[in-house]
């Protein structure tokens, strides 16, 4: 990879809360994003286990990939954390710590647009220090079964993403597509909106397993066989765009920006993550940064 920009480094200007219901656990969960200094990156501290729980927003850190992404192990771990990352990264925040007290985020109505609220409430403040924009020279490429994700070289300094979301014929989320080029305008208006969707026979298999308890299907999406129980669609292809907000927030694990074309075809955490680790390889060894504890 090669560096073919830079911007200045962003934080909150001040601390801003969300409180909600964790998906998860049922937990009532308070949760803080505070500023950091330039270079400290995302962290996430579990204030429930001390001030010095803290742990680094990279891909080394993950732990966990199924129907979410998960960060840490043991006791000091947090799971869902996408959408969280999403919203920073699509307000280009790059320095913030992420105040939790429980092993995962407010689950909120499945989206990201009540994260980006409360920050764009606190206000953004830039900070002197650079953040390198860097492009790939040739495509990279990961596969698993019938999904593809690959990231292309840009023609300019843009991130632009593309998903394809098929559930073959009979599902009750039909084929779609969705494209947009990320900025943080578009961010707020085209994806933070959108919503987690699964299907009727996913979310009832959950509740047997004892997740979701204080959660019901108006929540967030739950495709029956004719469409969303109890709520509706925001936008036409909103599982596409939910697709988009996940692939922001697990991007966001990389540490760093990058240019090109996303183009994702039925891919999801494992994928992404993947991704992200082979961007990693190709980053020059001396970036690595000192993480600061909270």
């Amino acid at each position: 990879m090669r560096k073919i920009s830079h911007r200045q480094q962003r934080t909150l200007a001040r601390f801003a809360d969300v409180q909600g219901i964790g998906y998860l656990t049922g937990k009532n969960v308070n949760l803080r994003f505070r500023p950091a200094p330039a270079n400290t990156g995302v962290v996430f501290v579990r204030v429930d286990l001390g001030p010095g729980a803290c742990i680094p927003a990279t891909v080394e850190a993950v732990t966990g990939t199924h129907r979410r992404t998960t960060l840490g192990d043991g006791p000091l771990c947090v799971g869902l954390v996408e959408h969280v990352l999403s919203a920073l990264a699509g307000l280009n925040i790059d320095n913030c710590y992420v105040e939790l007290n429980a092993p995962e985020p407010p689950g909120l109505d499945g989206c990201a647009q009540g994260f980006v609220e409360v920050i764009l409430a606190a206000g953004i403040a830039p900070q002197p220090e650079r953040k390198s924009i860097w492009a790939l020279e040739s495509p990279v490429v990961v596969r698993q079964k019938d999904a593809t994700l690959c990231l292309y070289p840009p023609r300019e300094q843009e991130l632009r993403a593309s998903y394809l979301l098929d559930f073959g014929n009979g599902s009750p989320i039909h084929r779609q597509m969705f494209t947009s080029d990320i900025t943080p305008e578009s961010y707020i208006t085209e994806i933070a909106p959108c919503r987690t969707f699964l299907l009727e026979e996913e979310a009832l298999q959950l509740r047997k397993q004892g997740l979701g308890s204080r959660t019901e299907f108006s929540d967030l999406l739950v495709f029956g066989e004719r469409g969303p129980i109890n709520n509706e669609l925001r936008f036409a292809n909103e599982p596409a765009r939910h697709k988009v907000l996940d692939l922001l927030g697990d991007l966001a694990l990389l540490g760093e920006q990058v240019a090109g074309h996303l183009v994702a075809c039925r891919s999801g955490h494992p994928l992404n993550v993947e991704l992200v680790q082979n961007l990693k390889q190709k980053l020059p060894q001396v970036l690595p940064r000192q993480r600061r504890a909270a």
